[in-house]
């Protein structure tokens, strides 16, 4: 029988391993360790990583006859490793054991996603009929965010001998984990030194090469039975041996404890005796598992989705579990942003990019003391937007589309197609509505919490900047009576140029005009909310004088959004883009989901054709309701009614390949709402785009956060249609006949546990009784309902 809360795997797959490590992942929102056997080192089946949240460095390579930096999350000493093999009292000794031996005869993993463990339990049999089993319980701990630890334990069937046993700490590691980034240098640790103290603590040290963030790794062993260690030092690591008796009524433990400190940690101080004193200190693994599990409790309790339908709801709760563990309460401590693969693995460089409109939704109802935090990773980086807009020629913040350590742009310049094997020009830095992405979660943030002491400090700073940089960004064109946003590209990625044209990026994209109009539009709303001093304060600061936000209005009534064929157009000239013969390509190629690759690959190019990698102006039915989206038309001056929106849908469904997993649950999410019959086939591809590795091998490299955490936000806000305001709670939900059972437990405005349930067709509100004043609910019709604590409100779901 399945457990509707384990994630396991029953047989050892080399072809799939590495997607096994990804998902099997442990953290706590300040760093994870990929679920890695910890008898391995890298090669090309495993992939061992440790990965800090925030901790980056910059390394240069000679790519193409160019000189190129990258910066990258780096990949930290291996505290895992650990070999053994059997020493019998009547036999040679024999070969050192991993999953790959010849003589694996069960391998059984488990993911245990309410505990937060991994289980790895395998038995080996040699050829004298002789068998060990092995059995490793891990866990990154969620209460103290610098421990980690590891129970080993081995037992003899039939046979009495001795297990060998090596427990090493290993810093000769690379960033080597994503093959299309072979060409690039991923030595980022240096200065190593390693010791082991008088009591058996081991330790190593080291710094990143470029940003000199100062690593201290300590790991106590302890083994049951006690026995003698040796313990000796590499140039990069130590390694502690000890020999166990073993029978078959004798067991053997070995326990791996690890402290792991950087010195960007607070307060501030020596990384490695730091991680000594810490490794010394702590508790015996039955209770740091015991304490472990206790917080994962505690958090499942503030976090946790339920629906009533087994496969969807295991898919669900591992989705959650990622997202948690990747951004947990500890993560509101840290000075760090979203990263679009969590701390799961090297793609994308383990950078911010917008990936956190999808994140930030759920978080925001269930840990806004964390959405906060991530939110200052942005503010705190607005200096270097300020630079950036500045050197654009234009005033206010033009965040980048990859952000790291800094703030600064760290989008690469080239990128490797591996079906052709080229390194071509990377424009995708053009895509400049992040900024817009980051002010939609400030504005939703405070919409949501009521915090008025960041809306009024640094979501105001958040929002008005990106205001203004838009309203530098476009430029009147007394052609079209309107203005315009030039040179950039939308979130499609794809169209990167004009065919034939000299310079990259594209003219007034559909989605980014929109979203800065909404911008400007909300920001003025803003300034109108804050008290008289501050709006003094800020309108000085930001120079933002009455002719200034007459502009700002001017703009957000009157930026272009082109259209042809009775349908909104992705951008200008989209429409003149030649057809693609889709099945052709489908016919050749089967999977065409990289369909620039392909092209590129036969000395074509993408941009000549209307084709999309992914949603792009159909985002506009995923950030904003129906009543929303037509009221944002209407304040451009254009109509958008129910039948133009469905005739887009159907337009660009047409012509997307979906080369990213955020494509299948946008398009998802926009056809649920319009109770379409297709919705639930995009939005169970989202599911398990992940697990089945959808994509290729991408899901060995890193899970992909944003779309974990849209499907989560799709089951809570898309289908109840939960929207948070400063009026009360909208609510305007929707049938789905897939998802007819599913509650979860949300904040707003200061009222903890606010809960919605949703039964054939009811949908339920209520407030625990200890809850301080009433919540007001908005139905459709703008028909209001008080709920007071300690009540609940059943309504009927309208069928489709």
């Amino acid at each position: 029988m399945i457990s509707p809360w384990t994630w396991s795997y029953d047989r050892y797959e080399p072809r799939t391993e590495r997607v096994v490590e990804s998902l099997c992942t442990l953290g706590n929102g300040r760093f994870a360790t990929r679920g890695a056997a910890p008898e391995t080192a890298a090669d090309a089946v495993h992939y061992p990583g440790t990965y800090v949240a925030g901790c980056y460095d910059l390394l240069v390579s000679d790519v193409a006859g160019k000189r190129v930096g990258n910066e990258d999350m780096v990949n930290l000493p291996n505290w895992l490793r650990l070999r053994y093999r059997c020493l019998p009292d009547d036999g040679p000794p024999g070969d050192w054991l991993t999953p790959d031996s010849r003589c694996l005869r069960h391998y059984r993993v488990v993911l245990d996603l309410r505990a937060g463990t991994l289980d790895r339990r395998m038995e080996f049999q040699d050829g004298h009929g002789r068998r060990l089993g092995v059995t490793h319980t891990r866990i990154v701990h969620m209460a103290d965010p610098y421990l980690a630890a590891q129970r080993s334990t081995f037992r003899a069937y039939g046979w009495t001998g001795t297990v060998e046993v090596e427990s090493r700490l290993d810093a000769a590691v690379t960033n080597a984990g994503v093959e299309r980034y072979q060409d690039l240098d991923g030595r980022h640790l240096t200065g190593h030194h390693c010791g082991v103290e008088p009591d058996g603590v081991a330790w190593l040290s080291c710094r990143t090469s470029s940003s000199r963030i100062g690593i201290g790794l300590a790991v106590r062993t302890v083994t049951r039975p006690l026995v003698v260690t040796r313990a000796s030092c590499t140039d990069t690591g130590t390694v502690q041996s000890y020999r166990l008796p073993l029978g078959p009524d004798h067991r053997a433990t070995v326990v791996k404890t690890a402290a792991l400190y950087t010195s960007r940690d607070r307060p501030v101080g020596d990384p490695m005796p730091l991680a000594v004193a810490h490794a010394q200190g702590a508790p015996a693994f039955p209770v740091l598992l015991a304490s472990h599990r206790a917080a994962w409790e505690r958090l499942w309790s503030q976090g946790e989705l339920h629906v009533v339908n087994g496969d969807m709801g295991r898919l669900l709760r591992l989705h959650l579990f990622h997202v948690m563990q990747t951004l947990s309460p500890q993560t509101a401590e840290l000075d760090v942003g979203v990263p679009a693969r969590g701390l799961h693995g090297e793609a994308y460089r383990g950078h911010v990019f917008w990936d956190e409109l999808f994140v930030l939704p759920y978080v925001t109802l269930h840990f806004p003391e964390v959405a906060r935090a991530l939110l200052l990773y942005r503010h705190r980086r607005l200096p270097a937007a300020r630079a950036a807009a500045r050197e654009a020629g234009v005033r206010g913040a033009m965040f980048p589309w990859q952000s790291g350590s800094s703030g600064h742009e760290e989008t690469q310049s080239l990128h490797l197609n591996p079906r052709s094997g080229r390194w071509l020009p990377d424009h995708s830095h053009l895509q400049r509505h992040v900024g817009s992405a980051i002010a939609l979660n400030v504005w939703r943030y405070g919409q949501t919490t009521g915090d008025t002491g960041f809306m009024h400090g640094q979501g105001a700073e958040l929002l008005l900047e990106v205001a203004r940089y838009w309203a530098g960004a476009a430029t009147y064109d007394p052609a079209h009576e309107r203005y315009r946003i030039r040179g950039v590209l939308g979130p499609d990625e794809y169209h990167d140029a004009y065919p034939e044209a000299a310079v990259p990026g594209i003219d007034d994209n559909a989605y980014t005009n929109a979203t800065a109009a909404w911008v400007m539009a909300r920001g003025l709303e803003l300034l109108d909310d804050l008290p008289a001093a501050r709006r003094r304060e800020l309108c000085v600061r930001l120079e933002l004088d009455s002719e200034a936000l007459d502009r700002w209005d001017a703009i957000s009534r009157r930026l272009y959004v082109p259209f042809h064929a009775g349908v909104i157009s992705q951008f200008e000239g989209y429409g003149h883009l030649a057809e693609l013969d889709w099945e052709s390509y489908r016919a050749r190629y089967h999977d065409i989901r990289r369909l620039d690759r392909i092209l590129e690959a036969e000395d074509d190019t993408v941009n000549r054709y209307q084709a999309s990698k992914q949603a792009d102006a159909l985002m506009l039915g995923y950030l904003f309701g129906p009543a929303e989206l037509h009221a944002l038309f209407a304040r451009l001056d254009y109509r958008l009614d129910d039948d133009l929106w469905r005739a887009t849908v159907a337009y660009y469904l047409g012509r997307t390949s979906h080369g990213s997993t955020l494509s299948s649950l946008v398009h998802g999410w926009v056809l649920a709402r319009q109770n379409a019959k297709d919705a639930w086939r995009y939005y169970e591809e989202a599911l398990l785009s992940d697990v089945t590795d959808i994509q290729g091998g991408t899901t060995g490299e890193g899970i992909h956060l944003g779309a974990m955490a849209g499907t989560v936000d799709l089951v809570e806000r898309g289908i109840t249609g939960l929207e948070a305001g400063a009026e009360g709670l909208r609510i305007a939900p929707f049938v789905l006949p897939e998802i007819a059972h599913s509650s979860f437990t949300f904040c707003y405005r200061g009222h903890y546990g606010v809960r919605i349930r949703l039964v054939e067709g009811r949908l339920g509100v209520s407030l625990p009784p200890c809850q301080d004043g009433d919540v007001t609910l908005i139905l459709p019709g703008e028909r209001r309902v008080t709920v007071a604590a300690g009540e609940e409100h059943w309504f009927r779901i309208a069928s489709c």
